[in-house]
């Protein structure tokens, strides 16, 4: 293919992104699959991608997703963390915004220590390693609810549209040893992540578990306004 084709094509698509970002607020689209309408069912809750955190379940979850992304489930052990009960999709694309997402799953660790031995393979990754579950774990786990969810979209934003879409964070921290900024929206039990050039990240945990996100920023972190 021509590069002057290509070039146009990621520029044509580039430019939809950020105007469906900058859009007024009246923009046509489908509320509930737009990273920033987030809604609290109850005041300690946070529902987003039409999952309400600490109650709808994987297989809800699922469900919801059907048609848009295959959801992967995996326990996983990290180089210097505790055992978790990951699921991701490596790709979904809702209102023309593409993005990874990352949902954990609510697993007594008594449980988790039991998968792990049970598990039926291990794959090692730069961060830790991964183990498939058996069947019947699987179904354990497709039953029990989503406690905090990760959004990874493909694009860079700025700071600017950030603030257009949130609003201005309670808070900024900036991590001693990365530099990455973080802005932190309490109400909302919202992170986002922002480095420079890196590509955004997005953490939601219901507003009774953001002190979980944010106590380790503060340890190991500065204020910055």
């Amino acid at each position: 293919m021509d590069k002057k084709i290509i070039f146009g094509v990621v520029a044509l698509a580039t430019v939809s992104i950020f105007l469906l970002l900058l859009a007024p607020d009246n923009a046509v689209h489908t509320p509930e699959t737009l990273p920033w309408n987030i809604s609290h069912p109850t005041p300690d809750s946070t529902r987003i991608f039409g999952i309400t955190l600490g109650k709808t379940s994987l297989d809800e979850t699922t469900k919801i997703f059907e048609g848009e992304a295959e959801i992967q489930i995996s326990l996983f052990k990290p180089t210097d963390g505790e055992l978790s009960v990951e699921a991701f999709t490596e790709e979904v694309n809702f209102n023309g915004l593409k993005a990874k997402i990352v949902m954990n799953i609510a697993v007594p660790a008594e449980e988790l220590t039991g998968m792990y031995n049970r598990g039926l393979r291990i794959n090692s990754t730069p961060s830790g390693k991964r183990i498939t579950l058996t069947a019947d774990d699987l179904a354990r786990v497709q039953q029990a609810p989503i406690t905090s969810l990760t959004y990874l979209p493909n694009v860079r934003l700025d700071d600017a549209i950030m603030a257009k879409r949130f609003g201005e964070p309670a808070q900024r921290v900036r991590e001693n040893k990365s530099g990455v900024i973080h802005w932190l929206y309490p109400q909302h039990g919202l992170d986002i992540v922002l480095g420079g050039d890196e590509k955004p990240l997005l953490q939601y945990v219901a507003p009774k578990d953001f002190e979980l996100l944010r106590a380790p920023l503060l340890a190991n972190g500065e204020i910055i306004r």
